[in-house]
C-alpha cells in the first residue's frame, strides 16, 4: 500500500462531537498503522455558524485525546493554509475552469423562482430537481441579466450514466446519475459551495483515502464526478456507520452529553474515551476491549469496520474510565485528582509534606473500587480528608447514641494502633472482624 494521506474536517459550528472524534480516530489509526500522514483541516465555509472560539474548542479536544495531526493548524505543512475559508480563491478558480471546460455552467435562476418551481410540483406530487433552465441560455441572455445586476451562481453538469465504487465499509455502490441534479458548487455571492471546497482541498492536499461518516453517503457520487471532472483519479471512500444512542436514535443532544469537553470536565481519561470510541463499530478480533493506543494501531483495520451502527453506551464509559483509574500508579492518580481535592477544600499545599502526601495515596487506592470518574474521589475521600464530617441526624441518634459507645471507640482505636499491616481494605476488614 502506498503511504495514505487521510484527513479528519470538522466543521466549527459546535464543539467536537463524540461521532466527530471517533471518525478522526479512526483516520488516525490508519495513518499511523500505514505509516502515513494525517491532516487536520478545518471547514469554515459557513460563516456565519462558525467561530474561533469552536475552532479552539476543536483543537483543544483532539489535543485532549492525544490524536496528534501531521499537518493542519499550529503546526503547518506543504499545503497550507489547512483553513478552508482561507482557499477560497482556490476553489473559485477550479469553479470557473469547470465552467469554462463545459462541464459547469452559470445559472440565473433566483432562489425564489427555484422555490416556485420545487413547490409547484409537490402540489402536482412529485418531486422536483433543477430543470436546467440556464444550460443553454443564450450568451446574449447572459449579458442581458447580468446587466441587470443578476449574478450568477455555477452549477455543474451532470453527465448521464452511473457512479460506481467500492466502499471500504458498505461495499458496492452505485448510483444512477438520473438521481443527481446539477448541484451548484459557486453561490452568487462568490462562495463556494462545499462540494467543490471539500474536493478542491482533497486534491491539492493529495488525500487518498477518506474515511467519513456514513451521512456523507449521498454526497460521494457528487464528490466523484468533480474528481473527474478535474482530470483527478478518486480516493478510496470508507463511510463508517452513525453512532446511536441506547434507545437506538441517532446520537444526539436528547441523550445527553455528546461533546469532547464535557466528558474532558466529568473527569474521564483520554485513554479510555479514545479505547471506547474506537471499539464503536470497529472491532480487532477476538474478545478484546482494553487496549492501548499501539494495540490499537497494530490491530487497526478497515475491514474490522462494520456496516451497522454502533451504540454509545455510556455505562460501559464509565467501565473502560473505571479500568484506566485502576491501571493508574499512585503518584499519576493523586496528581490528577489533588486540583478536585483543593477545589473541594479538602486540600492545601500544606498537606503536600512526604506524610500527608502518602496518606493520600492510600485513601484513593483504598477508594478506586468505588469510583468510575475522577470526580467521584471527592466524595469517597471526603470522609478521610475533611476536617468535620456531617451525618444524618437520625443515623447518629440511632448508632451513637448508645451508653457504651466510647467504650467500643477505644477498643477500636487500640486495635487499630496494634495492627502494623498496610492501612488497606483487607487490614481494616480484618482489625474490625478481630473487635467484633
Amino acid at each position: 500500500m502506498i503511504r495514505p494521506r487521510v484527513r479528519f474536517a470538522p466543521s466549527p459550528t459546535g464543539y467536537l462531537h463524540v461521532g466527530g472524534a471517533r471518525t478522526a480516530l479512526f483516520n488516525w489509526l490508519f495513518a499511523r498503522r500505514h505509516g502515513g500522514t494525517f491532516v487536520l483541516r478545518i471547514e469554515d465555509t459557513d460563516p456565519e455558524r462558525s467561530s474561533d472560539e469552536m475552532v479552539a474548542g476543536i483543537l483543544e479536544s483532539m489535543r485532549w485525546l492525544g490524536l496528534a495531526w501531521d499537518e493542519g493548524p499550529g503546526v503547518g505543512g506543504p499545503h497550507a493554509p489547512y483553513f478552508q475559508s482561507q482557499r477560497f480563491g482556490r476553489h473559485r478558480e477550479l469553479a470557473n475552469q469547470l465552467v469554462a471546460s463545459g462541464r459547469a455552467y452559470k445559472c440565473y435562476c433566483s432562489q425564489e423562482l427555484l422555490q416556485e418551481k420545487r413547490e409547484a410540483a409537490e402540489r402536482a406530487g412529485g418531486g422536483w430537481k433543477y430543470d436546467r433552465t440556464c444550460l443553454n441560455l443564450s450568451a446574449e441572455d447572459a449579458r442581458r441579466l447580468e446587466a441587470s445586476g443578476v449574478q450568477p451562481a455555477a452549477r455543474f453538469k451532470v453527465p448521464e450514466g452511473k457512479t460506481s465504487y467500492d466502499d471500504r465499509v458498505r461495499g458496492h455502490i452505485e448510483v444512477d446519475h438520473g438521481q443527481i441534479e446539477d448541484f451548484v458548487i459557486l453561490r452568487s455571492n462568490g462562495l463556494p459551495i462545499y462540494h467543490l471546497s471539500v474536493v478542491a482541498d482533497d486534491i491539492d492536499m493529495g488525500i487518498t483515502h477518506v474515511i467519513r461518516g456514513d451521512d456523507h453517503i449521498s454526497n460521494t457520487p457528487k464528490h466523484i464526478l468533480l474528481w473527474q471532472a478535474l482530470g483527478k483519479t478518486p480516493p478510496e471512500f470508507a463511510h463508517v456507520p452513525l453512532i446511536l444512542g441506547t434507545d437506538k436514535k441517532k446520537l444526539s443532544k436528547r441523550h445527553g452529553i455528546t461533546s469532547v469537553t464535557e466528558y474532558e470536565r466529568l473527569g474521564y481519561l483520554p485513554d479510555a474515551m479514545v479505547n471506547f470510541l474506537g471499539l464503536l463499530g470497529w472491532s480487532p478480533g477476538g474478545d478484546r476491549e482494553v487496549m492501548s493506543r499501539d494495540e490499537m494501531v497494530a490491530s487497526f483495520s478497515l475491514d474490522g469496520i462494520s456496516g451497522g451502527a454502533a451504540v454509545f453506551d455510556p455505562e460501559k464509559l464509565d467501565w473502560f474510565n473505571g479500568q484506566y483509574l485502576a491501571q493508574l500508579a499512585p503518584e499519576p492518580l493523586v496528581q490528577c485528582v489533588k486540583p478536585l481535592l483543593q477545589a473541594a477544600g479538602l486540600w492545601d499545599y500544606e498537606h503536600d509534606a512526604l506524610p500527608r502526601h502518602e496518606w493520600l495515596q492510600r485513601v484513593l487506592q483504598l477508594v478506586l473500587p468505588r469510583v468510575k470518574r475522577l470526580p467521584d474521589f471527592v466524595d469517597q475521600a471526603r470522609p478521610f480528608l475533611a476536617a468535620t464530617v456531617d451525618y444524618d441526624p437520625e443515623a447518629v441518634r440511632k448508632y451513637l447514641g448508645t451508653a457504651d459507645l466510647d467504650d467500643h471507640l477505644e477498643t477500636l482505636i487500640i486495635a487499630f494502633e496494634a495492627d502494623t499491616g498496610p492501612f488497606d481494605e483487607l487490614s481494616i476488614e480484618r482489625v474490625l472482624r478481630g473487635v467484633a
